[in-house]
């Protein structure tokens, strides 16, 4: 049964949540341009936008969204969180969706948001819930790689779309996860060698 005392509330498992939150918020109200990921800039030099444009959004409602993920991934998937691994995970996932968009997307010349450090964080999460021994880890395996899978095949929801007055950027979707899969991969392969090593 799910109590405010199961959620994990340890300083070190809600540290870097709420920073994203604050730093999301911080970027939605100043609504700085020069943070965003666009494409020309960013082959001209301006390599940080890679990073600071997963922390804007296109509108409010692509923003509470967004915040409400990082919640509910916290409140779902925090008992694994720390300083290091939230770190890792959200710069690893940041990277590899800015770089799949920018090498395999060219026609997006302009990204913002978490979604694709979002789904790296989901999926990350639910290779911990399998390597813990919790059954619904695979339901949430399959959920979010059919997700990404069906975006991939069927295109991006036009209810989503018209939300956030924005085209989805699928591709993002797909690197994150990969990217998250990626460190949830290489988790259980250490801890599998670790094991042996005893």
């Amino acid at each position: 049964m799910f109590t405010i005392k199961s959620l994990p509330l340890k300083k070190h498992q809600i540290a870097l949540p709420l920073l994203v939150i604050i730093l999301s918020t911080l970027a939605f109200i100043c609504d700085v341009d020069s943070l965003a990921f666009q494409r020309d800039l960013f082959i001209e030099g301006e390599f940080w936008r890679g990073l600071t444009g997963h922390f804007l959004h296109t509108n409010f409602n692509h923003f509470i969204l967004n915040i409400i993920a990082v919640i509910l991934l916290w409140a779902l998937h925090g008992q694994f969180y720390n300083l290091v691994n939230y770190t890792l995970i959200f710069l690893v996932c940041a990277i590899t969706t800015t770089f799949g968009v920018y090498i395999y997307s060219p026609e997006i010349m302009q990204y913002v948001g978490l979604s694709g450090v979002l789904h790296g964080l989901f999926i990350w999460g639910a290779i911990k819930d399998i390597q813990n021994k919790d059954k619904t880890g695979f339901v949430l395996l399959v959920a979010v790689i059919g997700k990404v899978i069906h975006e991939q095949i069927k295109g991006a929801s036009k209810e989503v779309a018209d939300l956030i007055s924005a085209t989805v950027a699928i591709d993002a979707h797909l690197w994150g996860m990969i990217g998250g899969g990626v460190i949830g991969l290489l988790s259980l392969y250490h801890v599998k060698k670790s094991k042996k090593q005893l």
